[in-house]
């Protein structure tokens, strides 16, 4: 018997990234609100019955079906599970690689629901199961297994939904290089470091009312440090009317929020012409109240 399942794996944007401490165990602990995106990357999974468990990986980009992070929740979750099967996982890379949007980490959540969607798993202890699975795969995956406007604590296990914001036009930008995020936080200076978003701030966004002040990331001066390029492109969404723009996650996407449809798709026209080097997508942040779910 063969389970065939589908679904969208979405990309996001720290809307604000600001560094509250550091653990003993060297990670980072942060404040920052994900806001999920219209942009996903498409995810086929079929789980057949198997004497041996097994995972193949078929995606548009080669160099990512050797090495995957999706391949490594599927078989994270049948050791959590204790299922054998193989599974074939078609993926279609939309999301920039390595830009700060999370893909890699969405794309392992997507799958860790469509196994458990295959396996019709109906525990009461299986969303904390996953839970555990997926912050075991990444500090980000656990946001994607229920992807909303939230805001994210400690290393990105403690999520609490937001509720009320309105879908908000973004442009991105993204160079044509990856950034390490390991490399990023290793260049970190704790002199850099922010602190949680003041409650103000809050106020602020939850009204809609989000200016430059508000979108602070405290990765930002690192990256471009290492990556001028990513200035430039924060310049150029300026420069087209963006009210506020900031880099996302650890770079080098940048996003610029717009006032409508029509003026972010007019800028994306525009910085597509001045910056032909970069990836320039125009999109929408998601609203929690999205239908993409797995079928």
């Amino acid at each position: 018997m063969v389970t065939e399942l589908s679904g969208r794996a979405c990309a996001k944007i720290n809307l604000f990234l600001r560094v509250t401490g550091r653990r003993g165990d060297g990670y980072h602990e942060l404040d920052s609100i994900f806001l999920p995106l219209a942009l996903a990357d498409e995810i086929r999974l079929e789980v057949r019955a198997a004497v041996e468990p097994s995972v193949i990986v078929n995606c548009n980009l080669p160099e990512l079906a050797r090495n995957n992070l999706a391949a490594s929740a599927a078989r994270a979750f049948m050791s959590e599970f204790d299922l054998v099967a193989e599974v074939s996982i078609e993926l279609e890379k939309r999301i920039p690689v390595g830009a700060g949007l999370g893909g890699g980490s969405s794309d392992a959540a997507t799958v860790l629901c469509m196994m458990a969607a295959a396996a019709q798993l109906t525990d009461e202890d299986v969303a904390g199961r996953l839970h555990r699975v997926a912050l075991s795969l990444g500090a980000d995956v656990p946001f994607f297994l229920d992807p909303r406007p939230s805001r994210v604590t400690g290393i990105g296990e403690r999520i609490v939904e937001i509720a009320g914001l309105p879908r908000i036009p973004i442009v991105i930008a993204v160079p044509p290089f990856e950034v390490s995020t390991a490399a990023i936080f290793r260049a970190l200076e704790p002199g850099a470091w922010s602190g949680p978003a003041p409650a103000g701030h809050i106020d602020a966004i939850m009204r809609g009312k989000i200016a430059d002040q508000h979108v602070v990331n405290d990765l930002a001066p690192a990256a471009i440090a290492q990556f001028p390029e990513i200035r430039r492109l924060k310049g150029l969404l300026e420069d087209s009317g963006a009210r506020a723009a900031q880099m996302s996650g650890s770079g080098g996407a940048v996003f610029g929020l717009f006032d409508s449809t029509d003026k972010a798709e007019s800028a994306a026209i525009k910085i597509r012409k001045r910056a032909p080097f970069a990836t320039v997508i125009a999109t929408t942040t998601l609203d929690g109240e999205s239908d993409d779910e797995v079928a």
